[in-house]
This record gives structure tokens, sequence and C-alpha cells, in this order.
């Protein structure tokens, strides 16, 4: 019993000492008088979500500045597009064209007309406030502009009367009405191809001509009847914002065929009026002239605020 005893006890030391070899000789970690070391990994999700302390602020990974560097670069763009000098000869690389080739806003196109002004001869008469409310416009001081969107007029121009309003009577008046696109002959370069055939040689539409309007009836009312007594083709378009009609297309030339800048714009008396063509009363005598611009109208003496009456 004792011999069995003191293998045993013998059994228990040799297995202490390997124990002691094993953990102190061997490769357990930890020991050794070691530090566990974390896995590299561990700090692998930290690494990727903090930004290195050496990237320079104009890095492309940096956060971008929101809006402030964006606003010079649309003001670079409107700037960027071509302006025809008015004697120049119109050209592909002149055609009026944003630089990404997506359409101008009004906003872009009030701007641009504005920069077109600067360096033409034409300017639009400012309006009157006092004359114009003397004269029954009813001028919203907040805006400066009537209800439908209309500036004051010029002293000792008509003021809108709106057709809703208008009497017309069987008296028999007379006029002088014409119609002209040969700011196009001008500027063929930019024309639709397709519509090259339908540009009178003359760039005459409807000559001018003494014709009969009653007694009440707007300029409006004036085209529509004269171009569909002479089977000219027309196309107009009611606009509540403005309480008239736009005119879209006269003798299938329409808004945009010669650019983004063209259309069809009107005059009375050598004068552009600032609204539209349904709210100009007509008065014995009167000088009616449609003409089209390819330049926002600085090519006919007008300016975009008048185009077509807009």
């Amino acid at each position: 019993m004792g011999k069995h005893k003191n293998k045993i006890i013998a059994g228990v030391i040799i297995a202490a000492v390997l124990a002691f070899v094993f953990w102190w000789g061997g490769d357990a970690p930890g020991l050794h008088g070691w530090n566990i070391q974390k896995s590299e990994n561990t700090n692998l999700s930290q690494t990727q979500t903090e930004a290195p302390s050496n990237v320079p602020e104009n890095s492309p990974s940096a956060e971008p500045t929101q809006g402030i560097e964006n606003q010079p670069e649309a003001e670079k763009e409107l700037s960027d597009i071509p302006v025809k000098e008015a004697n120049d000869p119109a050209t592909e690389e002149n055609k009026p064209h944003k630089s990404d080739n997506t359409p101008m806003t009004a906003e872009e196109k009030v701007a641009l007309a504005e920069r077109m002004s600067e360096s033409s001869s034409s300017q639009a008469e400012s309006g009157d406030v006092g004359y114009s409310e003397q004269s029954g416009m009813d001028i919203n001081n907040a805006t400066g502009k009537d209800k439908y969107n209309t500036e004051p007029v010029p002293e000792g121009k008509p003021i809108p009367i709106e057709p809703e309003n208008v009497v017309i009577s069987d008296k028999e008046l007379t006029c002088t009405l014409s119609v002209r696109c040969d700011t196009i002959l001008k500027n063929i370069a930019w024309l639709n191809k397709e519509k090259v055939e339908l540009v009178p040689k003359d760039g005459i539409i409807y000559a001018e001509q003494t014709v009969t309007f009653y007694e009440g009836e707007s300029v409006f009312n004036l085209l529509v009847r004269e171009m569909k007594r002479n089977k000219i083709h027309m196309e107009f378009e009611n606009t509540p914002m403005y309480n008239s009609a736009y005119i879209e297309g006269i003798g299938n030339l329409y808004e945009f065929d010669c650019g983004e800048l063209s259309g069809w714009m009107y005059k009375v008396n050598d004068w552009f009026p600032n609204y539209g063509c349904s709210r100009y009363q007509l008065k014995e005598g009167d000088k009616v002239e449609w003409v089209y611009t390819c330049d926002l109208g600085t090519d006919v003496g007008g300016n975009y605020g008048v185009r077509n009456g807009k």
C-alpha cells in the first residue's frame, strides 16, 4: 500500500514538472511575461470610420462644401452662352445655347437679355407707376405689378384692358397690320433645317395693309381674323397667368425654331407692349406689326420682358 502511495505522489510530481516545462517553454500565449496582443482586425472598423489626420481639406475624400462652390459655376455657365454681335453672321458656333445643352429657364433668359441689352442700342422704356395708376391700373405695392404680373406702362402708353371687361360694338374702324420674319434670313444658320423652305424670300408673311376691326377688339382678335381670312397658319395658347393668348406660331414658324431665344413679338405704333396681345385694345389708325425675333427681341428693337406680351 505504501509503495502504491509513493508511486502516485511521484506521478503527480512528474506531471507538474511536465506542465511547468510546457507553459514556460512552449507556445502558450500570454505567458513568458507577454501581454496578449489584440488582433489587427480588432481596430479595422475604427480605421475605416475615422478620417486619417493627414488628409488635406481639399482632398477628394474630404466632405464637400455645400452650395457656395456651385453658384459661381452656374453663373459661369450662363456667361459662356454665345452672344452674337448685331452685325455678325449667324453660325453654329455663335448660336445661343448652354454648354450642357439643357433648356434655359425663364430666369436665365431674363439674365441673358439684360446682358445682351447692354450692347444693344434699343432700350425698353421705363414704366410710370403714377401714370399707370391714374389711368386705371391696379398696381400691387409689394410686387410693383398688377395681378397679371404686368409692370406699369410708360407715360403716354395705353394700359392693358382685360378681355372679359370689353364690349365689342359693330362700329368699324381701321388700322394697319403686317407679319414678317425677315430676321430669320439674317440667322438662317440657326433655323431648323426642315423649316428653311417655309421662310419667304423677302421674310414677309403678311404684307402691311389697311384692315378693318370693330371697336373694342384687341390685337389678338385682329390677328386671328386676318390670318384665317388669308389662310395663313397660326397657333396660340391661352395663358391664364397673363390673362392673354400667347402666339406660338405663324406660317408654321414657331418659337424656338431659330434658336432657343426665338419667338414672336408684337408692337403697336413702334412700341412693344409689356402685356399680352389679348389685352391691347385697338384704336383707329393703329399700326400693328408682328415680328419674329431670333435674339430675345434685341434684333427687332424689343426685349425678352415684352416678348409676345409676357
